[in-house]
């Protein structure tokens, strides 16, 4: 399996965004809410996961002071949805997603979210993902189907 950098990677993504973008559609890979966590993507093996960071701030906690669990939603789902369209090389959208929360994310630290394929089929994917401290404790994991869509002008195509 080839492991691409970040720039090998993002430049996947941004060929996507023009390849996706015809026929009076706009999509935008990533997303503006990946940009406005401060997502940055760490690393992708083709075809397999995507490891992605994200800083925790204030504005993004709970009453109690910790990373508010919608928030905790966004990081999986800003870490499924790019590597659902690398490997799919089309639009996706997600079916389901459970999340089980282990314990609070404090603010101040990054965390790291890794999303891999555990199984990809002619119209879904299924994908599972962890989130870790930078100290590699365990935060939160995640499972999610997704929708190939049959939108046209994917990469090969």
């Amino acid at each position: 399996m080839q492991t691409l950098t970040t720039e090998e990677t993002q430049k996947i993504l941004d060929d996507m965004t023009v390849n996706f973008n015809h026929g009076g559609r706009k999509i935008t890979v990533p997303p503006p809410i990946f940009v406005a966590m401060k997502a940055e993507i760490l690393s992708y093996t083709k075809g397999k996961s995507i490891t992605v960071s994200f800083p925790v701030s204030e504005d993004q906690t709970n009453p109690m002071g910790m990373m508010q669990g919608g928030v905790i939603a966004a990081a999986f789902d800003n870490a499924f949805g790019p590597l659902s369209y690398l490997v799919a090389k089309r639009p996706t959208t997600t079916i389901d997603m459970n999340i089980q929360y282990i314990r609070g994310v404090a603010v101040g630290q990054k965390v790291i979210v890794k999303a891999s394929v555990e199984a990809k089929g002619f119209s879904t994917i299924h994908m599972v993902g962890e989130m870790r401290t930078e100290k590699e404790k365990l935060l939160a994991t995640a499972s999610t189907n997704l929708l190939i869509l049959k939108i046209p002008g994917g990469l090969g195509e």
